[in-house]
């Protein structure tokens, strides 16, 4: 099953960072093109994803089957948007969807 992201979703996230930015009184272009860099590597992160999920974690070259190279870049992405938020000194938010906040 593929994942489910949408505009609106990427807006809550941009919303909630720039936010969290204005509460820690962190200002600057530079802070708010991280901000950015961030949104540009959850859009790959997620493209990366549908890859993994449309082709597998093994895909056939012409040596025979190896692991999807979309993996490692996933790991990649993933540490990169860990770095950015850290240096931001922000942290991923619970997604306010207005449910109970279960799984």
């Amino acid at each position: 099953m593929a994942r489910k992201t949408s505009t609106a979703q990427r807006k809550r996230i941009e919303a909630d960072l720039t936010k969290q930015l204005k509460d820690k009184e962190i200002k600057g272009t530079h802070y708010e093109d991280l901000v950015q860099d961030y949104l540009a590597m959850w859009d790959l992160k997620n493209k990366l994803i549908e890859d993994i999920e449309e082709l597998g974690v093994k895909v056939l070259s012409s040596q025979g089957y190896k692991s999807n190279p979309a993996i490692n870049d996933l790991n990649k992405t993933n540490g990169q948007m860990l770095k950015i938020l850290s240096e931001l000194g922000l942290k991923a938010a619970p997604d306010d969807d207005g449910d109970d906040g279960e799984w």
